[in-house]
């Protein structure tokens, strides 16, 4: 379907304001994925943060310019589906990744992080980060860790220094009742 000029300016738009917010992106061919595997990995995506989109390439390079994401313009070659990690930078590769595995099909061609362009293989690596429940939950242990280990030391000191003193103290008690 042909847009008109109207139409292609929305839809610049539209994903320039998705890239000037998102934490990665992941650019991946996407030709003899079917319909029912394309509404699928929509699906997926909704749910997880990550806007996915099937864009001409030179308005994804228009869109792109002037946000971290300008980085990939001279390499968007091919019908390409462009997934927008919008809540936590690993969604989007792991969203490719999970759907990659079932259909050899959808293949990443390009990374981008940070303003960094990296090559497909990444995308195992972006899959890997934390999810942003896990990355709290490290945090939280590790600010949490000293503390939990100046109370060990505490009790373990007490218990050296406490442990021949309780008996006697437990045993004049007991002559005085």
């Amino acid at each position: 379907m042909a847009l008109n000029l109207s139409q292609k300016q929305e839809v610049v738009a539209e994903v320039a304001e998705v890239a000037s917010k998102a934490h990665s992106l992941i650019a991946a061919e996407y030709a003899g994925v079917t319909v029912s595997q394309m509404t699928e990995m929509r699906k997926k995506a909704r749910e997880t943060g990550v806007y996915l989109r099937v864009v001409k390439n030179t308005l994804a390079s228009r869109a792109v310019a002037g946000t971290e994401y300008e980085c990939v313009k001279d390499v968007l070659v091919g019908p390409l589906l462009y997934a927008f990690s919008t809540e936590e930078p690993g969604a989007a590769g792991r969203l490719i990744k999970e759907f990659a595995k079932g259909n050899d099909k959808l293949q990443a061609k390009v990374v981008a992080l940070g303003g960094q362009l990296y090559p497909a293989s990444h995308v195992d690596v972006l899959a890997s980060l934390p999810t942003r429940d896990q990355a709290l939950a490290m945090l939280a242990r590790v600010l949490s860790e000293p503390a939990a280990m100046f109370a060990r030391a505490v009790k373990a000191v007490a218990d050296k220094q406490g442990g021949g003193e309780e008996a006697p103290a437990a045993e004049a008690t007991a002559e005085t009742a």
